[in-house]
């Protein structure tokens, strides 16, 4: 079944996380209507191609003109008219920087799989293990309902008091007429009934005084209750899922409760009006509305403007749309994209809150200190129409300049570029048609760090992680004048999602414990207190390198996501492994096992494989190829070097020991799916090729060259420093000369096979 088929039969819970992946960027719209045709591309390849995300670009374009014609024959002109829009704003957007639409699908595809994992770990796990979470959040659904049940409860109560009002009402104006034809018992019986009545009346009008002191303060318990534990434990997630976490889809059930809360005094708002016109007709001494009417407006003021005052957020931090998963880093003259929301959706509301964007309001310093402008669209009028029903403003083309004024270089100041943090906030006043009622309201996006050149982002990103990571005051601007160090246990829950976030895979906890050693030192691998300051993490040199920790996690972050992401994904790559685990993992395998692990020594991320031999002796020994780096990836694949790669003396004839991979996977059936897939015609078309061309087709491949005395038998073992990869272009006729010189040349049955594959190289 296909993918967003599957989606759309989960629970309303799993579709709300859905639709947080969706915006003005890329509209769910399209995700519906050209689904079958999103889900057959590999987007994956399509973003790390330019040409081939231009292709793809047109082709989602052409798509949507076929769509538009479908639409055209249904005469559904309201769809004409929005995929008219859906592709002008995509040909903005995305016109120069077609691989940015690319990784925002491959994002979103992604992101969705995982909520299908986890709605169907969910559906395992059974009803019975209900989180915490969830048992809370339905407390607080509870006590809403309860607050519109009283507030309907309370329209009942003045109803009945208007009623049993205008019925005493009504016979105290007729009593006079009907005294003179009424006997004196009957006479004292109705002032008995009168008097009787007065008393409910007065009753009831304290009943109603009573039960709505009441009903303020169950809304004050509420409204505290979602101001203070609920919207910052949302802003909590959210700072989470910047960083990696898991995505923060609940922003749909925080506007409820908000909106239900706001709706709810407005209600009583109008029945205090309607209060005071029961007050207007009839009164007496200590009247209980006379008494509490002005206190209980103020303070159904007071409440609906602590609400309001709240309900401005940012939805979705600044980003610039080249970088999807690196929010809050943003270059100079790079647009970005950032996201309002007010929580309390009510139409009176739309089209009535102005925002503007200010940038560094709040800061008073300081010399060295950055400034910039703001520039592009910088003001925008929230409504309903463009957000999916929510009311929300998105701001698509803002970007930063730096002012450059004298003595206010970037060199100057307290903090490098990369650890200076930055304000966004947002500014609005609400004036409905309501006395009384003016509220300002601001929104403060969470620090953001700017660059200027796009080599300083992996820094800027490691600055945005550790922040987040750390603290939760969102304009704690001079936080890395003196950064507090972090637990282990915080920090390799934060590289873990690093790799998840991007990938199908994080890491488990034998990566994890070697990346512990390299940072905290054998010893103390295995204390989650241990700390680890910012600067071991992105400024010192790990372990003796020539860079920091960091850079070489961002470096091996890249090559994953450039050439290794479907080997990742699939387990086939160790990674993150030290030496010593390396040899103890293969020291009871079968000659030619091997594993993939990362090196250590490459700032721009490399692998390499080792595998086990024995020497005469049956001793193990371990060899170590020299590592391939984006540069060898990018001309030949990981599963062809493994499949094609040779050893070689001049000697002998060469041979491939590379045989299982760890722990006893046939080498062939763990790698064979990512092979080429042979053309029937690929011989005659070699052939007519050489002939039109002149030239013989190549293959390129990795050779380690090691000295004939090293071998002896079947291949005797070397030491790692024997063995250094070669990379050559070479053809079947050149390796035919190489034996040839060496005499070397194998028996006939031998060549054949070994001239197909095209394996040897000098």
């Amino acid at each position: 079944m296909a993918q967003w088929c599957q989606l759309q039969m989960l629970d309303c819970k799993y579709l709300e996380q859905v639709d947080q992946l969706y915006d003005d960027s890329f509209p769910m719209d399209i995700r519906q209507y050209l689904s079958r045709w999103i889900e057959s591309i590999d987007w994956d390849t399509v973003a790390m191609q330019d040409s081939l995300a231009t292709i793809r670009f047109h082709d989602l374009l052409a798509q949507l003109d076929d769509q538009h014609s479908r639409f055209a024959l249904e005469n559904n002109f309201l769809q004409q008219h929005n995929f008219r829009k859906i592709k002008r704003n995509l040909q903005d957007r995305f016109q120069e920087e077609p691989h940015a639409m690319a990784m925002i699908i491959s994002r979103n595809l992604k992101e969705e799989q995982k909520i299908l994992a986890c709605a169907k770990e969910a559906e395992q796990e059974g009803e019975g293990t209900v989180s915490a979470m969830v048992v809370e959040k339905q407390k607080l659904d509870n006590k809403v309902k309860d607050l519109k049940d009283k507030v309907q409860f309370l329209d009942q109560m003045l109803k009945n008091l208007e009623d049993l009002q205008d019925e005493y009402d009504f016979k105290m104006k007729n009593r006079e007429n009907e005294a003179n034809s009424l006997s004196p018992k009957e006479l004292q019986q109705e002032k008995f009934q009168m008097a009787r009545m007065c008393m409910d009346l007065k009753q009831k009008r304290q009943d109603v005084v009573t039960f709505l002191t009441e009903l303020l303060n169950l809304t004050h318990t509420l409204i505290q209750e979602l101001v203070s534990e609920e919207l910052p434990e949302w802003k909590q997630r959210q700072q989470i899922a910047c960083i990696g976490g898991p995505p923060n889809a609940c922003v749909d059930q925080l506007q409820n409760w908000f909106t239900a809360v706001a709706e709810a005094l407005q209600q009583v708002r109008q029945q205090l009006k309607k209060m005071l016109e029961l007050e207007q007709k009839f009164t007496y001494e200590n009247d209980p509305i006379s008494q509490k009417k002005a206190h209980l407006e103020n303070r159904a003021l007071e409440l609906l403007k602590s609400l309001l005052s709240n309900s401005l957020v940012v939805e979705r931090q600044p980003c610039m749309p080249t970088h999807p998963q690196r929010p809050l880093v943003l270059k100079t003259g790079v647009q970005f994209t950032v996201k309002l929301r007010f929580l309390v959706k009510l139409h009176e509301f739309n089209y009535q809150l102005k925002v503007k964007a200010v940038f560094d309001k709040d800061v008073t310093e300081k010399k060295g200190f950055r400034k910039f402008n703001i520039l592009g669209t910088n003001t925008k009028v929230m409504n309903m129409e463009e957000s999916n029903g929510s009311l929300a403003a998105e701001f698509r083309h803002l970007q930063l300049k730096e002012q450059k004024l004298a003595g206010n270089r970037t060199n100057e100041g307290p903090l490098i570029v990369t650890e200076e943090l930055h304000s966004l906030s947002f500014e609005s006043e609400l004036h409905p048609n309501q006395s009384g009622l003016s509220i300002k309201l601001e929104a403060t996006a969470l620090p953001l760090v700017v660059i200027s050149n796009v080599c300083q982002l992996p820094s800027g990103w490691a600055s945005i992680l550790w922040y987040n990571m750390l603290t939760t005051e969102p304009k704690n601007l001079k936080f890395f004048l003196s950064p507090p160090a972090a637990k282990w246990s915080q920090l390799s829950e934060v590289l873990s999602w690093q790799f998840s976030s991007v990938t199908k895979r994080g890491l488990n906890q034998e990566q994890l414990n070697m990346l512990a050693d390299k940072l905290l030192g054998a010893k103390a691998q295995r204390n989650p207190d241990g700390m680890i300051p910012w600067t071991k993490f992105c400024k010192q040199s790990a372990n003796e390198k020539a860079f920091p920790f960091w850079l070489w996690i961002e470096g091996i972050l890249d090559l994953i996501k450039r050439h290794l992401l479907s080997l990742w994904n699939d387990g086939c790559i160790m990674g993150f492994i030290s030496k010593e685990r390396e040899k103890g993992m293969l020291s009871d395998k079968c000659p030619g096992t091997f594993l993939l692990r990362f090196s250590e020594s490459s700032k721009e991320g490399a692998i390499t494989f080792t595998w086990i031999e024995h020497d005469v002796h049956d001793k193990p020994v371990y060899h170590s190829v020299e590592p391939y780096t984006k540069k060898e990836l990018t001309a030949v694949s990981l599963p062809d070097i493994i499949r094609t790669y040779k050893v070689m003396a001049v000697e002998n004839i060469p041979e491939n020991p590379l045989r299982f991979l760890y722990p006893d996977i046939p080498k062939d059936k763990a790698f064979g799916k990512y092979y080429p897939k042979p053309s029937e015609t690929q011989e005659p078309m070699d052939v007519e090729s050489t002939e039109k061309s002149g030239y013989m087709k190549t293959e390129l491949i990795s050779v380690s060259e090691v000295h004939p005395s090293r071998l002896q038998d079947n291949m005797m073992p070397m030491s790692p420093d024997d063995y250094k990869a070669l990379e050559r272009y070479v053809s079947p006729r050149d390796i035919d000369a190489v034996l040839d010189l060496h005499g070397l040349v194998p028996q006939e049955q031998d060549m054949s096979c070994s001239f197909e594959t095209s394996n040897f190289l000098l």
